[in-house]
């Protein structure tokens, strides 16, 4: 083991606003423990995990007892990944409400300091603007209750959302307008490089966490090893340690989900983030 190049790996996570990790739904199929392995054998420093699989809404021991496990292996819980919709206050007709409240308390109980919300089910030209502010209320005051348990409220930011463009998702924290509101980002499938830079630059000051990946131009998919968006994700991480905030830049998706990929883009993804320290 070369010691001294180890040494100066701790200290620049140690000192570095961008942290490398892993979302835990890249790998439905492994289990906990393997996940937690495989994190700390690629040399990630935190994981988000998903409320569909490994931490499942509302399984309160399981939820305390992952995020012990996470801890004890040298890493941290980035994030709580909810499949929370907005289905309690829209009254969507397609089965059993996520009540807010209960993803809270699982976010609470894993140590997650951001919960990831999705802003509905539909875009923002399938919406009604009833619909819209029901979810800005609805939002607020998860914010609140979110707040008093030292816990921050993320949208995912996808399609068929409200966050499903540059301009919606802007319209839609200025609608909300909460100091523990932000949106995660990913960038947006099958359009231009340009389009998805000035999108990351408006936003920048309310991006709470990063996913990473690299999908090829059909878009889903179709994802690629990181290392060929390398060009691109230089731009985004320079854009997104500009205002010195610590943030998550976690991957999610992998070429063809394989594991040996995976840790191809880990070992890609430390090193340009290592580059700009």
């Amino acid at each position: 083991m070369d010691f001294g190049r180890t040494l100066n790996y701790l200290i620049f996570l140690m000192k570095s606003k961008l942290r490398p990790g892993l979302v835990s739904i890249t790998f439905r199929g492994l289990s906990i423990e393997e996940i937690i392995i495989l994190a700390c054998e690629t040399g990630l420093h935190g994981i988000e995990w998903g409320g569909d699989v490994h931490v499942p809404h509302g399984d309160l021991q399981r939820a305390k007892q992952v995020g012990q496990q996470t801890r004890e292996a040298g890493l941290e819980v980035s994030a709580y990944g909810s499949y929370y919709r907005f289905d309690d206050c829209l009254e969507f007709d397609g089965g059993d409400y996520l009540p807010f409240d209960t993803i809270l308390e699982t976010a609470y109980l894993l140590g997650a300091p951001v919960v990831r919300v999705w802003a509905g089910r539909e875009g923002v030209h399938a919406s009604t603007q009833n619909g819209v502010s029901k979810i800005a209320d609805r939002t607020r005051e998860m914010a609140d209750r979110a707040a008093k348990l030292g816990i921050r409220v993320g949208f995912e930011f996808h399609e068929n959302s409200l966050t499903e463009s540059n301009a919606s998702t802007r319209n839609l924290l200025n609608e909300i307008d909460h100091p523990n509101v932000f949106t995660f980002w990913q960038p947006y499938l099958s359009v231009e490089h340009a389009y998805r830079l000035d999108g990351l630059e408006d936003l920048v000051g309310q991006i709470e966490n990063v996913h990473c990946n690299h999908f090829a131009k059909e878009g889903w998919p179709h994802a690629l090893l990181l290392e060929e968006g390398e060009a691109q994700w230089k731009d985004f991480l320079s854009v997104l340690r500009r205002d010195g905030r610590e943030r998550w830049v976690s991957l999610e998706h992998v070429k063809d989900d394989s594991v040996e990929n995976f840790r191809r883009d880990a070992a890609t993804l430390v090193n340009w983030i290592s580059g700009l320290s």
